[in-house]
């Protein structure tokens, strides 16, 4: 048998009403209901549960032990029931309940922080997905559309984005590894002799196409800090954004001849383009107004 509820949520609103304002005459006023309506809707709550909520102590209402418990719940549940209503009223004007966020994995993720509290702000309650992406993976979200926006390091035919703050790589190794010892700058061929730490491409087909990746040994893993870690512990050598070596200490950062560092642009696009729903949007506003090159 199907189950039916007891109660409703005008008498749990009615009933929060009378907890928050103090009593009935004031939680009526705030209701615009009548003190008698209120006094009716939160009694027969009482009487269907079967429990006693509240109990008036001269011209104050006060929670009894049940009360509280159940009042702490019947506000989770006024909540949700909002939530599902501002859904609702979400979709009907196409705002999309869920936005899809692709971040070349060397963005300084810092840079964002301001924009997602902003976001968060004004996102009417839409969940955003944030996913690592390196190297052609980020293409990938793009051709295929499978992310609403992308930060990419590089564009694909056809497509255009917006200049935002790029990326910079910088070759470490711990203190205690062999290349630490060696005079700098370094004959890129000397590292060919060594491990090299290397960040796994996230697209389904990846394409070797850019980096340094000559060494004849090579280790492969998904993250930056499994990368840091294995040099750190002088397994290997990496490049590394500034972000995740920052404060770091037992590192030495190495210098090739004719480069110190590797750095190139990063692009904010909408990979579907006049498709992109309005929550998108206000995202990509955000983030371009505050990432964006003057």
């Amino acid at each position: 048998m199907a189950y039916r509820p007891k109660t409703t949520l005008e008498q749990w609103r009615a009933f929060q009403a009378v907890i928050d304002e103090g009593g009935y005459a004031h939680a009526a006023a705030t209701l615009n209901k009548s003190q008698s309506s209120l006094n009716h809707a939160v009694a027969k709550l009482q009487q269907q549960l079967g429990v006693e909520l509240l109990r008036v102590v001269g011209r104050k209402a006060e929670l009894t032990p049940h009360g509280e418990v159940m009042l702490r719940r019947s506000r989770q549940l006024t909540v949700y029931a909002q939530e599902l209503e501002q859904l609702a009223d979400n979709l009907k004007q196409g705002w999309e309940p869920h936005v899809n966020l692709a971040l070349e994995m060397a963005f300084d993720r810092q840079q964002l922080l301001p924009v997602l509290q902003e976001f968060q702000l004004h996102s009417r309650g839409s969940r955003l997905s944030i996913v690592d992406t390196v190297l052609t993976g980020s293409i990938e979200h793009i051709r295929e559309q499978t992310a609403d926006i992308v930060v990419t390091h590089q564009l694909p035919k056809g497509y255009i984005g917006e200049p935002i703050q790029g990326y910079v790589l910088e070759l470490w190794v711990a203190n205690t590894h062999p290349l630490a010892q060696l005079e700098q700058p370094l004959n890129p061929e000397v590292l060919s002799q060594y491990l090299q730490i290397v960040i796994r491409d996230t697209a389904r087909e990846p394409v070797e196409q850019e980096g340094w990746l000559k060494a004849e040994q090579r280790w492969t893993v998904d993250h930056f800090a499994e990368a840091l870690q294995l040099v750190e512990a002088g397994i290997g050598f990496c490049w590394l954004p500034p972000f995740v070596t920052r404060d770091r200490a037992g590192l030495t950062r190495l210098t090739l001849e004719g480069s110190r560092r590797r750095q190139g642009s990063l692009y904010l696009v909408l990979p579907k383009n006049e498709k992109t729903g309005p929550c998108a949007r206000l995202l990509y506003q955000l983030m371009l107004t505050t990432l964006a090159l003057n």
